[in-house]
């Protein structure tokens, strides 16, 4: 069983698409089919239902999916060794990342990687769907790291290591009948429309959590992708905000800016990687450089 049919197999099986698999592979898409006919060959059974619009797993190949990601990682790991000897390291890394995320440096972090490891290339792959998107795709090993924010236990299969915690803060238009107060509960503006990023992203779900065990409802009017722009909706009238302070605007007469009475209330950014995949040297170097490119705002 050669590696180079593993690879091609486990491609395949991220993608469910031979066109995108090839593409990302750098391959012919004829060679990659016989590759993986190759593979089905030794193994004896079919490993994907192929039509002209689908592609699935069978069942042989979801049982063969995770013992060839481990067969890869390990042999990654032994490439891993003799770069090291040989004194760099190779490879490369696929790395998720939010679409706003002002508290890491991630070009510095990412510069910086590179200029000490020139041999390891590095993909980053932004969130589609928020934080769950990412995690999702760690579970599934299309990912070898994500930076996220996850309220709430961990999910089974991921490791994290938290990087930074900010309030959350409340975000009124500037005449607003409560921005005269010191602060304001969830209470306050339950009644309220309100501006926030889509399910799956990890402000809305804390908010929305938060919510829910108080059990009060609220309507979300306007979903942003990128939650520095709320307060621009909020600015015009349209709703109110409850955001990390990193993606508060400062000094807009426009916009009143208050605390939440429940200061429990942080957005919490972490970096997280497959707790059942080995990690690549690569990979832990890129872990050690992490903590030196986050920059924490002073609460508001």
């Amino acid at each position: 069983m050669e590696l180079r049919h593993l690879e091609y197999f486990v491609t395949v099986a991220e993608e469910l698409n031979f066109t995108r698999a090839a593409r990302r592979l750098h391959v012919a898409q004829s060679g990659l089919s016989a590759a993986i006919r190759s593979l089905e060959r030794e193994v004896g059974l079919l490993l994907f239902e192929r039509t002209s619009k689908h592609v699935a797993l069978t069942d042989a190949g979801v049982a063969l999916l995770p013992e060839a990601r481990t067969t890869l990682d390990a042999a990654q790991a032994a490439r891993d060794a003799v770069d090291q000897v040989r004194g760099g390291l190779r490879g490369s890394l696929t790395i998720g990342t939010l679409t706003s995320l002002d508290i890491l440096d991630l070009p510095a972090l990412i510069g910086r990687f590179h200029a000490d490891h020139p041999g390891v290339t590095v993909s980053l792959r932004a969130a589609a769907r928020g934080s769950a998107d990412l995690a999702q795709s760690l579970v599934e090993g299309t990912l070898d790291a994500a930076f996220l924010s996850l309220p709430g236990p961990p999910p089974a299969g991921l490791d994290l290591r938290a990087l930074a915690s900010v309030p959350m803060l409340a975000v009124l238009p500037a005449d607003h009948s409560r921005s005269r107060q010191d602060d304001v509960t969830l209470a306050d503006l339950a009644d309220e429309p309100f501006v926030d990023s889509p399910i799956g992203y990890g402000n809305r779900a804390l908010v929305d959590q938060r919510m829910a065990a108080a059990r009060l409802h609220r309507h979300v009017r306007i979903e942003v992708h990128d939650i520095r722009t709320a307060a621009d909706f909020v600015r015009h009238g349209l709703g109110v905000a409850i955001m990390p302070s990193y993606a508060v605007p400062s000094g807009d007469p426009h916009l009143k800016v208050l605390p939440l009475a429940d200061s429990s209330l942080r957005w919490e950014l972490s970096i997280a990687t497959p707790a059942h995949r080995r990690r690549s040297a690569a990979l832990r170097a890129l872990l050690r450089l992490v903590g030196t490119h986050v920059h924490v705002p002073e609460d508001h």
